[in-house]
């Protein structure tokens, strides 16, 4: 019966992930129309007020002080959306561009380019190619435009790293939903750890839970491994380490430790040496590194390495876990 409704379920799931995407670019259109408004009201009253620039700082202060829920609408945020307005205000080739791309595209392409063609053309670029923002910022860097415009043949910009799905949730979408807007570092991590685990057993072939803050004991000391699964195809736990920072050599070690006290403690005799998968959520970077016990002979590491789910792919879940729940924790200031 599972074989026959397959099909079936697919094209619902299709359906939904459609809709949701749908969603995302109604409310983000919404958003980009409301900042539109609210540039043009700025600066059509900031030009007819005595105040000039100072209205719009008195605006930014009231806001502040009487509805401090509302986040994006301080001082720099209002000018933002002034400057948005009045760059393309009489430029009808961009209109119809500028709701399909994300606010954080718009600002990067307002800071990062000179002439309004420059900026015509990665407006188009990203209604196009519907670049997030860090895709955007690789072609920014590479200069692309300049690279273009002076070639004789066809240029392409470099390669996207990524293709994800969620490019329109930036955090000035969520700031827009009021979704939860302030996250400590351990709730960042849990949220995480809490995704982390559903992908690795939707994505993991072979993968079982065993157990979340799973505790080990090193000498007198009480540990908890963040994520133990079991891989039934390797016979071995796999502990999961997540670190919200840059890689540092010394996790390898800690690693070594969690998977010594689990085979001395808890591998059965039939089960091969356990696996340590590291991952590092910095604010620049994502890495994911294996650690591997040094008694497994190079057949068996070649082995695990085949069959644990590959780095890249963990890699950009942990890109994208991270990027949609530390949009929540961004106040906009």
């Amino acid at each position: 019966m599972s074989g026959e409704i397959t099909p079936y379920a697919n094209k619902i799931v299709t359906m939904i992930e459609q809709a949701r995407q749908n969603a995302l670019h109604s409310v983000n259109a919404e958003l980009i129309k409301l900042y539109w408004n609210v540039g043009e009201y700025l600066s059509i009253e900031s030009a007819k007020s005595d105040w000039g620039n100072a209205f719009i700082n008195a605006t930014a202060e009231y806001i502040k002080e009487n509805c401090p829920e509302i986040k994006g609408f301080n001082r720099r945020g209002l000018y933002r959306m002034r400057q948005f307005y009045e760059t393309y205000k009489a430029n009808e080739f961009v209109s119809a561009l500028l709701t399909q791309i994300s606010w954080t595209n718009h600002l990067q392409i307002m800071s990062g380019t000179k002439s309004i063609e420059e900026k015509e053309f990665y407006l188009s670029l990203c209604a196009k190619e519907k670049y997030s923002s860090r895709e955007l910022e690789r072609q920014l860097k590479s200069a692309y435009y300049q690279r273009h415009m002076l070639s004789t043949q066809t240029v392409s910009p470099i390669e996207a790293q990524s293709n994800d799905d969620m490019r329109l949730l930036d955090h000035y979408v969520l700031e827009f939903l009021d979704l939860p807007d302030k996250f400590s570092e351990d709730d960042l991590k849990k949220a995480i750890v809490k995704n982390l685990k559903n992908f690795v057993l939707e994505a993991g072939k072979d993968f079982s839970f065993v157990g979340e803050e799973y505790r080990v004991q090193v000498g007198n000391s009480d540990y908890h491994i963040d994520l133990l699964f079991y891989h039934r195809g390797l016979s071995c736990l796999v502990a999961f380490e997540l670190k919200i920072d840059k890689f540092q050599p010394e996790y390898i070690s800690k690693m070594d430790l969690y998977l010594e006290a689990l085979d001395r403690e808890h591998r059965k005799p039939n089960e091969n040496p356990g696996i340590g998968v590291i991952l590092c959520a910095s604010k620049e970077d994502e890495v994911v590194e294996f650690a591997m016990s040094r008694n497994l002979s190079p057949t068996m590491v070649a082995e695990y390495s085949l069959k644990l789910i590959d780095k890249k792919l963990l890699e950009k879940k942990l890109r994208e876990f991270k990027g949609i729940l530390l949009a929540k924790s961004e106040t906009g200031d």
